[in-house]
């Protein structure tokens, strides 16, 4: 298994890419199933997880052909079933629900690995599908669902902004029969970007951008072609990787408005953003002050992006506060750097970070994606050598890491397995 070895101090200069967003990316692949054409997805990124919805969506006998950085969806749908041996891999997978009860009018998807209804918001998903008219059993770890008659449109409001249900309710309506409106409907600029492609497509969309989508049901989409919003996700990391090394760094691609809160609270902890010529000029001012963080739905704090800044507040000087009001359990992050010398301690659903002189690498385990480069964050600012186990999490998220970094200076190799 591979590992990443980062040896730390090493302040970050120079440029990097920033590239095509995975979460705009997984459910534009999704609205690929929506029409018999060709849809031209560009800027793609080459991840873990695109590679799992390729797989996902070619076993429904979609062609999926890529094509350097363009990736081509479209054909006929042969396969309803979505099995567990892919599912379980991505939570994202579920995103095919609405498309191929839309297209085919029934579906047979696994509930995504370790998902447990009620408790995560796949239930939105189904409880909206049912207000359009689908049948839905839960059976043997998996949704059978089936339109008949089709799906019609629905009032639905949603009890929380749930990206995923938005993005797989939005889908959905765009082949139903009627109007849907979609109530405190989550306003992520994936979400946007998705509802842009689906408006090429030939839908007929309403309130892009805000809390309220209406959508007009249309018999068919056609092809189209559509290049992937920039990562804002990577574009948040690698400018907590410049402050935490106190480094100059320019994001080429990286966009400054979609960043929303996180540009906030980044400067709030001293750190100097401006966009010149195509980037996002990234620099530690006057030294990192702690500052507090709450994770909300766009355009609050992203729970994406919660892990990073912990590791950005715990060089801070003074303390922060950083509260995660959007998955549970996701903490897992703050023994790994405590190992380091951190000092942060969880209370409930907040953690508070007092600030350090300096971390101290050591070898420490991954556990899921954020978390994974939270600890490459904390290496890059660590005396010494930082060794991070289960790198398999970072790949899905994060294109050639440690190039990007290593092209600016940093001291990071990964160790093959």
């Amino acid at each position: 298994m591979d590992r990443i070895r980062i040896r730390g101090g090493q302040p970050l200069h120079g440029a990097l890419h920033i590239g095509g967003a995975k979460n705009a990316a997984l459910p534009l692949m999704a609205a690929g199933m929506l029409t018999d054409d060709r849809l031209l997805l560009g800027n793609v990124p080459r991840l873990a997880d695109i590679a799992t919805m390729s797989a996902l969506i070619a076993q429904h006998g979609v062609a999926v052909v890529p094509d350097g950085r363009t990736l081509s969806i479209g054909g006929p749908i042969d396969n309803t079933e979505a099995p567990y041996e892919i599912v379980r891999k991505m939570r994202a997978s579920i995103l095919v629900l609405g498309p191929l009860l839309a297209r085919v009018r029934e579906a047979r998807v696994s509930l995504p690995g370790g998902c447990a209804i009620g408790t995560r918001p796949v239930d939105l998903h189904l409880k909206g599908l049912e207000q359009m008219g689908a049948v839905i059993r839960l059976e043997g770890g998996y949704v059978n669902a089936a339109a008949p008659g089709g799906l019609r449109g629905a009032v639905i409001v949603l009890p929380f902004a749930s990206v995923g249900a938005t993005e797989n309710l939005l889908m959905a309506a765009t082949l139903a029969d009627g109007r849907t409106e979609i109530a405190n409907a989550a306003r992520e600029p994936e979400i946007g970007d998705l509802a842009t492609c689906l408006l090429t497509m030939g839908a007929r969309i309403e309130g892009v951008g805000s809390d309220k989508l209406v959508v007009d049901g249309v018999p068919r989409l056609h092809g189209a072609a559509h290049p992937i919003v920039a990562d804002r996700i990577e574009t948040g990391t690698y400018a907590c990787a410049a402050a935490i090394t106190g480094g100059e760094v320019r994001l080429v691609g990286g966009q400054l408005a979609h960043l929303g809160a996180v540009a906030a609270a980044l400067r709030s902890a001293g750190v100097e953003m401006t966009e010149q010529d195509g980037a996002l000029v990234v620099r530690r001012a006057h030294g990192l002050h702690g500052a507090d963080a709450m994770t909300e739905p766009y355009p609050g704090f992203p729970t994406d992006m919660q892990a990073q800044f912990m590791a950005l507040m715990s060089v801070a000087e003074g303390a922060a506060m950083v509260t995660e009001t959007i998955f549970e359990n996701r903490f897992m992050h703050v023994p790994e750097l405590n190992r380091m010398g951190a000092n942060i301690n969880v209370h409930g659903a907040s953690a508070i970070v007092r600030g350090v002189r300096g971390l101290s690498g050591a070898p420490v385990m991954a556990t899921d994606l954020r978390a994974s480069v939270s600890l490459v964050l904390a290496g890059l600012a660590a005396r010494g050598d930082t060794i991070v186990n289960r790198v398999y999490h970072l790949d899905r998220g994060y294109e050639a890491l440690e190039q990007k970094l290593a092209g600016c200076g940093a001291d990071i190799e990964r160790i093959p397995g």
